[in-house]
């Protein structure tokens, strides 16, 4: 007898909660330095280095957004289990 599949693929750790809430805490830790970056290249006033460092942070930025979103969106899912 064949096993029934699930439509939904594994998830694994970064698909449960606590998973997301772990990457959304490694992203926020990388953002705080990413802006302590930014605040010592700003303080020697040279410019390349402060593009470098704001450029750095856009990606941290993004992913922390992309996971809070899913939270959310599991929040609306299964409003109990929240």
């Amino acid at each position: 007898m064949a096993k029934k599949r699930s439509a939904k693929p594994a998830k694994g750790v970064r698909g449960s909660k606590a998973g997301l809430v772990l990457s959304l805490g490694s992203s926020a830790l990388a953002v705080v330095r990413a802006s302590k970056q930014v605040r010592r290249a700003k303080g020697t006033h040279d410019k390349l280095n402060t593009a470098d460092a704001v450029a750095g942070m856009l990606p941290l930025i993004t992913s922390a957004a992309l996971v809070l979103r899913q939270l959310r969106g599991r929040k609306r899912e299964n409003p109990e289990a929240a």
